[in-house]
């Protein structure tokens, strides 16, 4: 029955990407407005043709997700609840369509893993390490798209963290054979109409694809899908092969809003970091980020 409800879900999906509306009433919604937002501006384009997933030119803003988990969990076990009363299985209307922590074909180490990282949260973005797949476009302070075409590849920019950039390939150069796993693995993209999808493998297992820490291992293998619908919204959808640490492929992603004019800035995080609290875990956290080795 979960099984169905998931699959009912992700055809929502495509409801929800031709109705923005929904999508902007809920943004609204958060916000403590109870009236839906003014219709949006149309999806940018360059003069091409071709969907601006950033800026238009002279223009500023970031991204900022909506609901970044990328499974909902129903336990205090699968959330790592440190609080009896807080909310478990809710889901915004309007959301991105996401699965159950328990629909998720978890390996038993995986689950196991996934379980202890909810309660210790040794996330390594938070000690500035790069973080790959939804976590890298669901990141602190905006996310932002830089197309060059000169170059055929386009960035994917994040301000917090570990403040770095992915580069998309888009010149149909295949995956090298003699990948050295690294924590963004290696990206490879085409259009498909006004979809971007990227195609990524070559993860270490050092790097969290979210926040509540779902295990991957070098097998990892994604397929990113981002949409547009309307200036406002970014779509983005994540398909997660990886045999070394699930029974089967799964799908999730999540909405984002745009932040306009917002601009990326210097994030300092590698040296001279001034967090402790994210860091080391403070005062009264009851989290211990002090291990070496990140696992």
């Amino acid at each position: 029955m979960r099984r169905h409800r998931f699959s009912a879900a992700l055809v929502a999906t495509v409801a929800l990407s031709l109705s923005p509306m929904l999508v902007q009433t809920s943004f609204a919604q958060r916000g403590g407005a109870q009236r839906p937002a003014a219709p949006a501006k149309p999806t940018p384009r360059t003069p091409e043709g071709k969907v601006n997933l950033g800026s238009p030119v002279g223009e500023k803003g970031l991204w900022l997700a909506v609901d970044n988990r990328i499974a909902i969990p129903t336990t205090p076990e699968e959330r790592g609840d440190r609080d009896a009363n807080s909310q478990l299985g809710v889901i915004a209307p309007g959301s991105f369509p996401k699965p159950l922590v328990s629909d998720i074909p978890f390996q038993p180490w995986a689950k196991a893993l996934f379980i202890w990282r909810t309660t210790h949260e040794f996330e390594p973005y938070t000690r500035c390490k790069p973080a790959g797949g939804a976590r890298m476009v669901a990141t602190a302070y905006g996310t932002d798209f830089i197309d060059v075409p000169e170059q055929k590849r386009i960035y994917i920019t994040q301000t917090g963290g570990p403040h770095s950039f992915r580069p998309i390939f888009m010149d149909g150069r295949p995956h090298p054979t003699d990948l050295d796993p690294s924590y963004y693995g290696h990206s490879v993209g085409h259009w498909e109409g006004d979809t971007l999808v990227v195609d990524t493998i070559g993860y270490n297992e050092r790097g969290w694809i979210d926040l509540r820490g779902m295990p991957t291992t070098e097998q990892l293998h994604t397929i990113e899908r981002f949409w547009r619908p309307d200036f406002n919204i970014l779509a983005y959808e994540i398909t997660i092969d990886d045999p070394g640490a699930y029974t089967g492929v799964w799908k999730t992603g999540m909405y984002h809003r745009w932040d306009e004019g917002a601009e990326q800035f210097e994030f300092v995080c590698q040296d001279g970091n001034l967090a402790p609290i994210l860091m080391i875990g403070a005062e009264n956290v009851k989290v211990d980020r002090s291990s070496r080795i990140v696992p």
